[in-house]
């Protein structure tokens, strides 16, 4: 009777095991963490392990010699499944690692040079460092906020402001990093939305309530950094309808008659007059001045303030919205 070998010990809460025969060590060949895969066969060994339905979860591939390998599930619409992998330092130039899944992952100062990790899960992956330079990373999934973002909010949470601080240092490293590799790659519009995590990281390293920190988080609020025409249009729409309802209130003077609300007026006036001072606010906003109506006492004040401002809002509109067509 022959003697039953044991089988790898590697096991996840989630459910999922490895039924690979164990080494020594308790895990198999691919999990255990004290073995350097940098044999000149393991780079075909790897690609048949995982053709033949091994185990991809978890396994350790720290500072791995995996160029060119192919890791793309043919004939499948799901990759291979490499969640919690550790591939720090991992030599994967040339790589296929299409449509690959690597939730929860560390790729950190992994080399993906001229890569093709398109379509990749990187949701919770450990991105600090990795070389992206002519990694094809159109549709790349990273998430909402990447690993490090969530770290330093969670340590902001419990006011652990060091933490947090050096979390958003990485944060925005990773942002930038990816921003330069989309931006080489021509995919604009992800670099784009890049460039802003990026900028929005840096300013969470800023001092808390600093003059610096208010007028970046202004300008994210009021175009995305450039990269949000529509908050442009969002911000002018209800600056309009704010002094609108301003000049209700205050008055205004046509043909030497002021109108403005009055309990006494009816409903139909009422509403009549806050049309027209509707109409009044977009002609002030876009400094058109008819002239037909004109501000009385309080209303002088709020329809400089929105005359100045809106020429600046249209001016910075059609500069945002044309580097937003550029890309």
């Amino acid at each position: 009777m022959t003697e039953e070998k044991p089988t790898c010990c590697y096991h996840e809460d989630e459910g999922f095991s490895c039924h690979e025969v164990a080494e020594p060590s308790g895990l198999c060949y691919w999990h255990d963490p004290r073995i350097i895969k940098n044999n000149p066969d393991d780079k075909a060994r790897l690609e048949a392990f995982a053709r033949g339905g091994g185990m991809l979860r978890g396994i350790y591939l720290k500072r791995a010699e995996l160029s060119g390998i192919d890791l793309v599930k043919h004939h499948s619409k799901a990759g291979f499944d490499m969640s919690h992998a550790e591939l720090y330092r991992a030599n994967l130039k040339g790589a296929h690692m299409f449509n690959l899944n690597l939730n929860h992952a560390s790729i950190m100062k992994a080399d993906l040079r001229d890569a093709n990790v398109h379509c990749a899960n990187f949701t919770n992956t450990n991105l600090l460092g990795v070389k992206w330079n002519g990694a094809k990373i159109e549709n790349i999934c990273v998430g909402k906020q990447i690993k490090q973002e969530k770290l330093a909010r969670d340590a902001e949470k419990l006011g652990e402001e060091e933490i947090a601080l050096d979390y958003f240092e990485q944060a925005e490293e990773i942002y930038r990093d990816l921003r330069k590799s989309a931006d080489r790659e021509g995919l604009f519009a992800m670099a784009g939305d890049f460039m802003r995590k990026e900028l929005i990281m840096r300013r969470h390293q800023m001092p808390r309530w600093s003059m610096e920190r208010i007028i970046s988080k202004s300008i994210d609020l009021f175009c995305g950094y450039g990269e949000a025409p529509l908050r442009v249009i969002g911000f002018s729409l209800a600056l309009i309808l704010v002094c609108a309802i301003c000049y209700f209130f205050t008055g205004l003077s046509y043909d030497n008659q002021i109108h403005q609300f009055h309990f006494s007026n009816s409903i139909i006036q009422n509403i009549s007059l806050f049309f027209n001072c509707i109409y009044y606010s977009v002609v002030t906003f876009t400094t058109l001045g008819y002239g037909d109506f004109t501000p009385i006492g309080f209303s002088r004040a709020i329809a400089a303030i929105e005359a100045f401002t809106g020429s600046f809002t249209i001016a910075l509109f059609v500069v945002v919205f044309v580097k937003k067509m550029n890309r």
